[in-house]
């Protein structure tokens, strides 16, 4: 693991950091081995955001919280499985602590040493709307993203235990800032994916979630899971976790209230990304939509406002098969502008989990080939990146050790600099999209338990049996294809 004894003392204000911006960019780009940078955040202003801090400057504001079991099931628990309630930090705290006041507070249905609480995606520029100052804490700019701070930015605030299920992200890649308390990290590679079983049921556009809870793995429903490599890694505040694109993660807070602070990263990839969740979603609306809304199945992420209209999804799909189109002729007539380095890349607003709509124009999230960095990475330079103490890669737990139905086995990070060897490389939207919220004492929201556990024995195969199959990432990835050379033609 990467934990806060590997990295050095942090930088005394006024020395240089580790890595230039230039240089920082180029690892965040070419980097396809999660790793966490030390040493580059350390007189970040947004260090001090800890919940007492964000407290004080939401002043008495309340803000969603998702709630769940701590109980570790079979099944992951899902959004649509969770409760959710509106409170102040300062009532979080105080439920936190187990504090009398909160028997009459929006936590009073939910007993902390049972239940923990997630207040997870919140765009700092809408919950601090009228502080924009305080954007400026957050200096992307440091990894060479230029304008990019808080505004383009989310924080999550989490009680122990508190857990985002098993995903990976459609767009982009990933660099999150520990704040407060400590995140364990389970991460696995994107050529895991058929091990992972993966599903968009519950369906939310840019994630595809994992049917497996990889905190409690079901071997005998999902025997295939055996095979997949974890990487496992423990944040800790001040350091900078890099989530390269298509990395399935796990994350759960193991410390009594943790903060992180994350952006997402555009990168060239995505324009064929959209296409890809354009067709998705136009499946599974229209298919999810025919079924008889009274069988109960919750197949909408509470982070979807609604399930939109074919004619809706299919203006979407021709939209962003027109951005590909429109990014493909400037990428070849801006060909010879591409330095060796990469110019900076779009630091506007992340495009990651925004609702499509059909004004939305995919164009607005659109970078020119000059922007991107990547491709203008030397292969040969990937081997030389400065693996050390300010730059840790994650690396992959022993297989015999990984998946035995016990928990994984973390790695010191102060072996993994020891054992590192060449060769180790190889999201847009949510919005404020507010889930239903849940006042029920008595019944907490979709009851918290799973009713939906995998059933070999079961005969009659289910819309979602076939969604599975029909918008399988592989599958998707082949008609977009498809479907683009089509409209070439």
């Amino acid at each position: 693991m990467a934990g806060a004894e590997s990295c050095r003392s942090p930088v005394p204000d006024g020395d240089v950091k580790p890595f230039t911006p230039e240089k920082a960019k180029e690892l965040v780009m070419a980097l396809q081995q999660p790793s966490v940078f030390c040493n580059m955040a350390s007189d970040w202003p947004a260090l001090h955001w800890n919940v007492e801090y964000l407290s004080v400057v939401l002043d008495g504001k309340a803000i969603q919280f998702r709630l769940g079991l701590k109980t570790v099931d079979l099944v992951p628990q899902f959004e649509t499985r969770c409760s959710y309630v509106k409170a102040t930090l300062k009532e979080f705290l105080a439920w936190s602590c187990g504090q009398p006041s909160c028997l009459s507070g929006p936590f009073r249905c939910y007993e902390y040493s049972k239940y923990w609480a997630y207040a997870d995606y919140k765009y700092i520029a809408r919950i601090f709307e009228d502080k924009p100052e305080i954007f400026q804490d957050i200096r992307w700019s440091d990894f060479g993203f230029p304008g990019r701070s808080g505004k383009e930015s989310t924080l999550w605030i989490g009680s122990e235990g508190a857990n985002t299920p098993c995903h990976l992200d459609s767009y982009g890649c990933n660099l999150v800032l520990q704040v407060q308390g400590r995140k364990r990290w389970h991460l696995f590679p994107p050529g895991d994916t058929s091990f992972l079983y993966p599903t968009r049921i519950p369906y939310e556009e840019s994630s595809v979630f994992s049917k497996v809870n990889v905190a409690n793995p079901d071997l005998k429903c999902f025997p295939e899971f055996r095979n997949a490599t974890a990487h496992v890694v423990t944040l800790s505040p001040g350091q900078v976790l890099l989530v390269p694109r298509h990395w399935w993660h796990y994350v759960e807070s193991i410390d009594p209230v943790t903060v992180s602070i994350n952006s997402w990263i555009e990168l060239d990839a995505d324009h064929e990304a959209r296409v890809e969740e354009a067709i998705t979603r136009t499946l599974v609306c229209a298919m999810k939509s025919a079924e008889d809304p009274s069988d109960g199945d919750l197949w909408l992420n509470p982070t979807e406002a609604e399930a939109t209209s074919h004619e809706i999804n299919l203006q979407y799909l021709n939209k962003a098969v027109s951005a590909y189109f429109k990014y493909q002729k400037a990428s070849v007539s801006d060909q010879a502008c591409i330095s060796s380095t990469g110019a900076e890349q779009r630091a506007g607003t992340s495009c990651k989990r925004r609702r499509r709509e059909v004004g939305c124009e995919p164009e607005g999230c659109r970078l020119l080939p000059h922007e991107l960095g990547f491709s203008t990475f030397k292969a040969e330079e990937l081997q030389k990146i400065p693996f050390g103490p300010d730059l840790i890669p994650v690396l992959p737990q022993p297989q015999e050790t990984s998946w035995m139905g016990a928990a994984v086995v973390e790695s010191d990070s102060r072996h993994l600099l020891q054992d590192n060897k060449a060769g180790l490389f190889g999201e847009l939207h949510r919005t404020g999209k507010q889930p239903v919220m849940s006042d029920d004492c008595e019944t907490p929201a979709h009851q918290m338990h799973s009713d939906s556990s995998p059933n070999a024995s079961q005969a009659a195969l289910s819309t979602n049996d076939l969604l599975d199959c029909l918008v399988n990432p592989h599958v998707i990835n082949l008609v977009a294809r498809l479907l683009l050379e089509r409209t070439r033609v």
